[in-house]
């Protein structure tokens, strides 16, 4: 029987563990590299603090797998067993430029079902948690289920690539009148952040075109443990091994965004 407290427990100590690795790390310049392309920032440090945690899994939980951003873990094509999705930074970007605004994000899926989700920050020390069917957690506070909020009153997380022209979607037609009935947006450059923002209520919602799953997998959990919705664009589960178009938003609220914005669909 798998003892999910054991599993919480050393969780949270290399969390905080990896945390302290990285501030230390802010008296040297990264080592700053790309991957995709010349905004798609990786650094030494991305890369260390993942060999961290996969170091530290496989010594203590030698049957469980790994998917990682930064390729450290395993190849997988099933979700069966117990698998940790990692990454060891969110929010690279602010990483480097800021030092600040960034995450560690962990999911813990058993079978491909949540069992249990991390969101770190690293440099304010605040810790987002959630354990399936016991609820969220800031830090000690135990976070409030989240209440339904129509789109006129509504603060969306949202990123302005996604608002002009691209080829994942039509703006016209689904988020910019969306943009234009809702209160006010916000765009933060973390998607682990903003999970965690919708799952404390600093934002109603948050949509995006292209999550993988490292950035999504932590958030997901603890969002879903307020009463928050994910999904993708059409409002069906999300794949926890492929990228993913995704929706996230407070009850009620979800559910309109995606009936009277998206359901024009995508290409």
């Amino acid at each position: 029987m798998v003892n999910w407290t054991t599993i919480d427990k050393h969780a949270k100590e290399w969390l905080k563990e990896a945390g302290k690795r990285i501030v230390s790390s802010f008296v040297t310049a990264p080592e700053i590299m790309t991957k995709t392309n010349p905004d798609d920032l990786v650094t030494n440090i991305d890369q260390e603090t993942e060999q961290f945690f996969t170091e530290k899994i496989r010594e203590t939980f030698s049957s469980h797998r790994i998917l990682g951003e930064e390729g450290f873990g395993d190849e997988l094509t099933k979700v069966s067993g117990i698998i940790w999705i990692i990454d060891p930074i969110d929010g690279t970007t602010n990483f480097v430029h800021q030092q600040r605004n960034f995450m560690i994000s962990i999911g813990i899926y058993e079978d491909g079902e949540p069992r249990l989700g991390y969101v770190y920050d690293v440099v304010h020390q605040d810790l987002y948690y959630a354990k399936s069917g016991e609820g969220a957690y800031w830090n000690d506070v135990k976070l409030s289920l989240l209440k339904e909020v129509p789109v006129e009153k509504a603060l969306i997380g949202i990123n302005s690539t996604w608002l002009i022209s691209n080829r994942l979607i039509d703006p016209r037609e689904t988020l910019i009148p969306l943009v234009n009935d809702a209160r006010g947006t916000r765009s933060y450059g973390s998607a682990a952040l903003e999970f965690v923002y919708v799952a404390t209520g600093r934002l109603d919602a948050y949509i995006t075109m292209r999550l993988s799953p490292w950035d999504f997998a932590g958030g997901k959990i603890i969002v879903e443990e307020v009463g928050g919705k994910v999904s993708n664009l059409r409002g069906e589960p999300l794949n926890i091994l492929e990228k993913n178009p995704i929706v996230v938003a407070k009850p009620g609220l979800h559910e309109k965004i995606i009936q009277k914005y998206l359901s024009k669909g995508f290409s």
